[in-house]
């Protein structure tokens, strides 16, 4: 009896070492993603922000400036367009790109080396 309580032990310790990697990579892929879900909600609150600022205020320095304060987003990685095609009550849009890096180590390979993120948002000018 005792032999076979000894040969379960040892399965199940090559089982456990051969899955227990496998499950931290697993792991490890779902936070990288979690980060990138993060990224994703930061660029589309800034662009808000930004498109916020824009409404009230025709300052283009100003509406970067929200954006990398809302977000918290990088500004070596962050691109801000503003678009106004008329006055007071037309709509201004502001589009938010980022490009967010990889971070995670040991799933390099899953995905490239940055992932681009973008979000715009339209607000009604209000300041002419």
């Amino acid at each position: 009896m005792s032999d076979r309580l000894e040969q379960d032990g040892g399965s199940a310790t090559l089982e456990l070492a051969l899955v227990l990697p496998l499950a931290l990579f697993v792991a490890l892929a779902l936070l990288q993603l979690g980060l990138l879900a993060k990224d994703s909600l930061a660029v589309a609150n800034a662009a808000r922000e930004g498109a916020r600022e824009a409404a009230v205020s025709r300052d283009e320095r100003r509406v970067r400036s929200a954006v990398l304060r809302s977000g918290g987003l990088s500004g070596d990685r962050t691109v801000v367009a503003v678009e106004r095609p008329g006055s007071v009550g037309d709509p201004v849009t502001v589009t938010v790109g980022y490009r967010s890096a990889v971070v995670v180590p040991f799933v390099e390979w899953l995905f490239p080396e940055e992932v681009a993120l973008q979000s715009a948002v339209t607000m009604r000018q209000e300041t002419d």
